[in-house]
């Protein structure tokens, strides 16, 4: 599945509040499914279900055969017993849960398969110790699911940091959580049922989701895709990637030719409506193309010519959606050699985007 379309969002979003009265617009709630009323409570910032009557699990129904993402928070004030369920995505056909192991460093993902996460501190007891964060995925084929800690999809060692599981046979479609022993704090509920996004593909944050991943990284994955003979044959997917670092050594590591996108600046010139609910939001995508060579003339004429297939190709495939998602502006910086020993030719493309916003669905 690619990065998550403009019609797609968060459709359940809770921070800590009441699972029945969630906060802003286009915000589903969730029901009690089982359990006591009074043992859950705002406390502090945090939903805290409690064992006293029951506990609490909250539901809402999904799509049947669906794709469904869920992100959530949540620590322990005391370790719900071992087995005991405390997230559930069902899609009707395939289900997987996230299960306390009754203490507060490991947790198992189980589908038909089970694999446990350990190395955890679900209590928050270590220096500077963060709430943990989850996401789990689950996509209609049922073929399989995995689960993402703290929104890392590879490690410093770019190793994938994502844990995997075949699902089981589902029952009902419906996402569920909450505890019916020990005591959490559930800091963060988000929930979707648009799609089975990874981090890459939809973020927590519709400001970041827009910038970074509609934008910048889905630039990257439009040029890697491309069937044009000078980012096919020449560049090569490797080498076409999202600028997290342009340092010098970063630039040495990947040969040139090389194509580098990178999200600069982004501003709202104007509000669509006066309660500011549409926003027109323009972004500047930089494309840097490198090349080297000690004849300067053939780096740059190579250099160029990679340009011009970077631009016919984001000209005709991206910024299409009218009143939505428009490429309004662009402009070329070519570069030449002012020293002797110069032999890297960075030429700079930059392009500007108008984005239509929709506001009313990013709060919790």
């Amino acid at each position: 599945m690619g990065i998550a379309p403009s019609s797609a969002f968060w459709s359940s979003r809770l921070a800590g509040n009441d699972p029945t009265a969630p906060v802003g617009d286009n915000n589903t709630a969730f029901t009690l499914a089982s359990g006591d009323a009074g043992d859950g409570s705002s406390t502090s910032g945090y939903w805290r279900i409690v064992s006293g009557s029951g506990g609490q699990i909250w539901s809402r129904t999904a799509s049947a055969d669906g794709d469904m993402t869920v992100v959530a928070a949540f620590k322990f004030v005391s370790a719900p017993d071992n087995g005991e369920t405390l997230l559930s995505l069902d899609n009707g056909s395939k289900k997987i849960e996230l299960k306390s192991k009754g203490n507060t460093t490991s947790l198992d993902f189980v589908g038909a398969t089970t694999t446990t996460i350990t190395d955890l501190d679900l209590s928050n007891t270590e220096d500077r110790a963060r709430t943990l964060m989850v996401r789990i995925t689950l996509d209609h084929s049922g073929n399989s699911a995995k689960l993402y800690l703290f929104e890392i999809v590879e490690d410093d060692d770019a190793q994938t940091h994502y844990k995997e599981v075949v699902p089981a046979s589902g029952s009902s479609a419906a996402i569920k959580w909450g505890n019916t022993t020990g005591s959490v704090d559930w800091s963060s509920i988000y929930y979707t049922n648009d799609g089975s996004y990874s981090p890459d593909q939809l973020e927590l944050s519709s400001f970041t989701t827009n910038a970074l991943l509609r934008t910048g990284l889905n630039i990257v994955n439009v040029l890697k895709d491309s069937q044009r003979y000078y980012l096919k044959d020449v560049v090569g997917d490797a080498n076409i990637m999202y600028a997290y670092d342009l340092s010098s050594n970063m630039i040495s590591r990947s040969e040139p030719p090389a194509v580098h996108v990178f999200i600069k600046k982004l501003d709202s010139p104007t509000f669509a409506t006066l309660s500011g609910t549409k926003t027109d939001q323009n972004y500047t995508a930089i494309i840097y193309v490198v090349t080297k060579g000690t004849d300067y003339t053939n780096a740059y004429r190579l250099g160029i010519s990679i340009m011009g297939d970077v631009f016919d190709e984001l000209y005709t495939k991206t910024g299409l959606e009218g009143g939505i998602d428009s490429l309004v502006s662009y402009d070329a910086e070519l570069d030449n050699k002012l020293d002797p020993d110069e032999v890297v030719c960075v030429h700079i493309l930059r392009l500007t985007y108008m984005k239509r916003i929709d506001m009313k669905r990013r709060q919790v």
